[in-house]
C-alpha cells in the first residue's frame, strides 16, 4: 500500500512542477527574464518586480540575526512585505514628484558621489575601478543603471530634504515637555508593615473565614477548562530506540574535523604601503617611538578594523607565514611583500593547536545524530498518521499502532504544565472545539501531537476544605491591609491638622529633587507618579503588597537651573521635537503627493516575486 502511495505522490508532485515551469515561463528564476512588470506605480513611476525582489531579500537577511533564513509566509504574517513596499512607494512618490517638477543633478555630482563610497575604494583610500565594476556585477547591475540610480537618489535625497530641513521645535512645546521630564518633588514617606500594628492579628474564627470565602469566590474557582484527549511522541521518547552506527559516527566526525581540529594561528593585522619608501620611513617613526602602530594606520585613513585579518594560518599567510610564525611575542615585523605592497605585520597573539579526538565527541555525536535521526523518523511518519486519523482510527489506536503515548488533560488558558509547556499544543487548545477533527501537528523539539476535545467543564467553586490554607493566608493579609489603612488613613489625617511628619513616631524617609522618572529604593511602584498628581502641602496614603505608605508632598520644584547637563537635554529635546515634526510633516507631504499622483499596486507582480522565495 506504502509503494502504490508514494507512486501516486510522485506522479502529483511532478504534475504540480509541470504547472509551476509552465507558470514561471515569462519570468526566470533570478531576475524575472527580464521582464519590467511593476509590483507599483506612483503617477508615471513604477517600482520594478526586480527592484522589490532585491529589498525584501536585503530585509529578511538584515532581519535574520540567528543566521537561519526567514521564510516569507512568517515575514507576511509580521508585516515585513507591507513595511519593504512602503518603502519603496515612498521612494518612487519622491522620484515621482522629483521628475514632474525638473529636480536634477549633473554628471560632476554623480561623479563625486561615486568616487566618495568606500566600497569602491582600494587599500590606499582612492577610486579603484576594478572594484566598482566587479562589486555592479555581484549586485547584478551595470554602470550606466547605477549611476542613474545615484542620480534619482540623490535628487530624491534633496527632495526630501527640503521638506524636512529648517523644521524648528516651537520654544513653548520645548519648555513643555522639558518642564514635564525635569521638574522635581521633595516629599516624606513612611511604610507602615505588620509590625507597625499595635497588636498581632487574632486567630480567624469559623464564621470570619466562611464570609472571607463566600465574599472572594473567584479567588477559590476553578477556571472553565476543556477535557482534552491527546496522543504525542517527542524525539526524547523514542531516541533510545534508535541506533547509530560506527560508520555514521565517524562520518559526521569527519565532517567536523575543521571544527575539532584547528592548527596554530596568530591574530594579525596588516598594514600595507604604496611604496618600499613609504613603509622604511614609517617603519623608522615605529621603531624611534615617534609612532604608533594605529598612528600609522590613521595617516594611511585606515581604521584597526580596516587591517585586521583575525585569526589566520600559517598558510592564509602566504608569503609572509613563516616570518610571523616565527614570532615569540606579540610585536610588528616587516616589511614584507605582498601582492598588493610592502606590508607591515602587528601579531597580537598566540592560539595554540587544538585537537579534539573522535573518542572525546563520540558520546555527544551518538545523542545529537540520535535526536536527529528520532526527528526525521517522526516527521515523516505525519503523512501515515494523518492518514489512519482521517480513516476514522482512534486516538487509542493510533497510540497501538505507533510510537504515541495517549494522555489526557484539563486544560485552562494559563496552563502550563506537562504537553502544554508547548506553545503549539496550547494553540491547538484554545481553537479545538466539539466535532473538530484531530490532525498531526508539529511541536518545537520535533515532536508532534494530535489533539481531540472531550467535554467543557464548567467553573467550579473549590470546597472550602480543599483550599482553607489560602482562604487564612488570603484572609490574613485582607485584615492587615485593612488594619494598616486604618491607622495610615489616621496619619493623614494628623499631617492633615498640621502636625510634622517626624513627630508621628514611625522612620521618616525624606526625598529631595525627584524627578518623574525616579525609582525609590524600598517604596512601591508607581508611588512617584501617584506624588507628581498631587497639590503640594498635602498627604495621602499609597496600597503595596502587605503594606501601606504615608506620602507627604513638600516642595513642588521647576527644572534644576544649575542643572550642568541642561544645556544639552534642552538641545537633545529640541532636536528630538524637531525631528518628530519633520516626520509628521513629511508624512503628510507624502501622503498628499500619492494622492495627488495616484498610487497603483500590481498583486499579480507581487505574488510573482514572493514565489521566488522559500515559503
Amino acid at each position: 500500500m506504502s509503494s502504490i502511495r508514494k507512486k501516486t505522490s510522485n506522479f502529483i508532485v511532478w504534475v504540480i512542477l509541470l504547472l509551476l515551469i509552465a507558470g514561471l515561463g515569462g519570468f526566470g528564476i533570478s531576475n524575472f527574464g527580464g521582464s519590467t512588470a511593476a509590483i507599483a506605480t506612483v503617477g508615471k513611476t513604477e517600482v520594478d518586480m526586480n527592484e522589490y525582489y532585491r529589498a525584501l531579500q536585503q530585509e529578511l537577511r538584515v532581519r535574520a540575526q540567528s543566521g537561519q533564513p526567514i521564510p516569507l509566509s512568517v515575514a507576511i504574517a509580521n508585516g515585513l512585505d507591507q513595511y519593504v513596499r512602503a518603502g519603496l512607494i515612498t521612494g518612487a512618490t519622491l522620484d515621482n514628484e522629483a521628475d514632474r517638477i525638473g529636480l536634477s543633478i549633473g554628471d560632476a555630482r554623480v561623479k563625486t558621489e561615486i568616487l566618495a563610497m568606500s566600497d569602491f575604494q582600494g587599500l590606499d583610500g582612492s577610486f579603484d575601478r576594478s572594484a566598482y565594476r566587479f562589486a555592479l556585477e555581484q549586485s547584478g547591475l551595470n554602470e550606466v543603471g547605477f549611476e542613474n540610480n545615484i542620480r534619482t537618489e540623490t535628487a530624491r535625497t534633496i527632495l526630501q530634504s527640503a521638506i524636512l530641513g529648517g523644521i524648528a521645535a516651537p520654544d513653548a512645546m520645548r519648555d513643555s515637555f522639558l518642564d514635564f521630564t525635569l521638574e522635581r518633588r521633595n516629599f516624606a514617606w513612611i511604610r507602615l508593615d505588620q509590625n507597625a500594628l499595635p497588636e498581632l492579628v487574632p486567630e480567624p474564627t469559623d464564621a470570619q473565614l466562611q464570609a472571607y470565602y463566600q465574599a472572594n469566590a473567584a479567588d477559590f474557582t476553578e477556571p472553565e477548562k476543556k477535557r482534552l484527549s491527546y496522543v504525542w511522541v517527542t524525539p526524547d521518547m523514542i531516541v533510545d530506540q534508535i541506533k547509530v552506527s560506527e560508520d555514521d559516527l565517524r562520518k559526521e566526525y569527519n565532517k567536523r574535523l575543521p571544527e575539532y581540529s584547528k592548527p596554530e594561528r596568530r591574530l594579525v593585522e596588516r598594514l600595507i604601503f604604496p611604496s618600499s619608501d613609504d613603509i622604511a620611513t614609517a617603519k623608522a617613526r615605529l621603531d624611534a617611538g615617534e609612532a604608533t602602530f594605529e598612528e600609522l594606520a590613521i595617516q594611511r585613513g585606515l581604521t584597526l578594523l580596516d587591517i585586521d585579518l583575525g585569526d589566520v594560518t600559517i598558510q592564509a599567510l602566504g608569503d609572509a607565514g613563516d616570518a610571523v610564525f616565527a614570532m615569540t611575542s606579540p610585536g610588528v615585523i616587516g616589511p614584507i611583500e605582498t601582492d598588493f605592497g610592502p606590508a607591515l605585520y602587528r601579531m597580537n597573539g598566540i592560539l595554540a593547536a587544538q585537537e579534539t579526538t573522535f573518542d572525546e565527541v563520540r558520546a555527544q555525536l551518538q545523542d545529537e545524530l540520535a535526536l536527529d535521526s528520532a526527528r526525521r523518523q517522526i516527521l515523516a511518519s505525519i503523512t501515515d498518521i494523518d492518514d489512519l486519523l482521517a480513516g476514522g482510527a482512534t486516538l487509542a489506536e493510533i497510540a497501538q499502532e505507533t510510537d504515541m503515548k495517549q494522555g489526557q488533560i484539563d486544560w485552562a488558558e494559563g496552563q502550563s504544565d506537562g504537553i502544554a509547556a508547548y506553545n503549539a499544543f496550547r494553540k491547538a487548545a484554545l481553537a479545538v472545539t466539539d466535532g473538530d477533527y484531530a490532525e498531526a501537528l508539529e511541536l518545537d523539539d520535533g515532536g508532534i501531537f494530535a489533539v481531540e476535545f472531550g467535554e467543557l467543564i464548567a467553573p467550579a467553586l473549590n470546597p472550602i476544605d480543599t483550599v482553607m490554607s489560602n482562604v487564612i493566608s488570603g484572609w490574613e493579609n485582607h485584615e492587615i491591609e485593612t488594619r494598616l489603612t486604618t491607622m495610615a488613613g489616621g496619619l493623614v489625617e494628623r499631617l492633615g491638622k498640621g502636625e510634622d511628619i517626624a513627630s508621628l513616631g514611625y522612620t521618616v524617609n525624606f526625598e529631595v529633587d525627584i524627578q518623574r522618572n525616579a525609582n525609590i529604593e524600598g517604596a512601591p511602584f508607581g508611588m512617584v507618579g501617584t506624588l507628581f498628581t498631587m497639590d503640594k502641602g498635602t498627604a495621602q496614603t499609597i496600597d503595596g503588597s502587605g503594606v501601606v505608605f504615608v506620602v507627604r508632598l513638600d516642595d513642588i520644584l521647576p527644572p534644576d537651573a544649575e542643572n550642568p547637563d541642561l544645556p544639552a537635554i534642552k538641545a537633545r529635546m529640541e532636536t528630538e521635537i524637531s525631528q518628530a515634526l519633520a516626520q509628521d510633516i513629511f508624512a503628510a507631504f507624502n501622503g498628499a503627493l500619492q494622492n495627488q499622483a495616484g498610487v497603483t499596486v500590481n498583486s499579480a507582480a507581487i505574488n510573482a516575486v514572493h514565489s521566488q522565495f522559500p515559503q
